[in-house]
């Protein structure tokens, strides 16, 4: 009998709704700066999003993204994440990624 893998459930800050890890982006705050950390590697506090552009626009808007880093995004960190949000799609290319937990 084959063992199941674990699968790591995270929750995105601005909806609110679970999803594998790897469905997700994780931005990371490190002491370089607030960073789109498109492989989940990268050492510092994290937070995760959809790959949608409403879960960014409402993660910047509601200062959502703020709170889970715990800092303040500068006017640079802000736009840098702004010009990330433009590149996604508007809506989430597969619905079943969401675990339901």
């Amino acid at each position: 009998m084959a063992r199941r893998k674990h699968v790591p459930i995270r929750t995105c800050v601005a909806c609110r709704q679970t999803a594998g890890k790897r469905a997700l982006i994780r931005i990371v705050r490190s002491p370089e700066g607030v960073q789109v950390d498109p492989r989940g590697k990268l050492p510092g506090r994290g937070a995760y999003l959809h790959p949608a552009r409403p879960c960014w626009e409402r993660a910047l808007a509601t200062r959502a993204l703020d709170r889970a880093l715990r800092t303040t995004l500068s006017p640079q960190e802000r736009a840098e994440l702004e010009a990330y949000a433009a590149t996604l799609p508007q809506e989430l290319e597969d619905p079943g990624d969401a675990a339901s937990t």
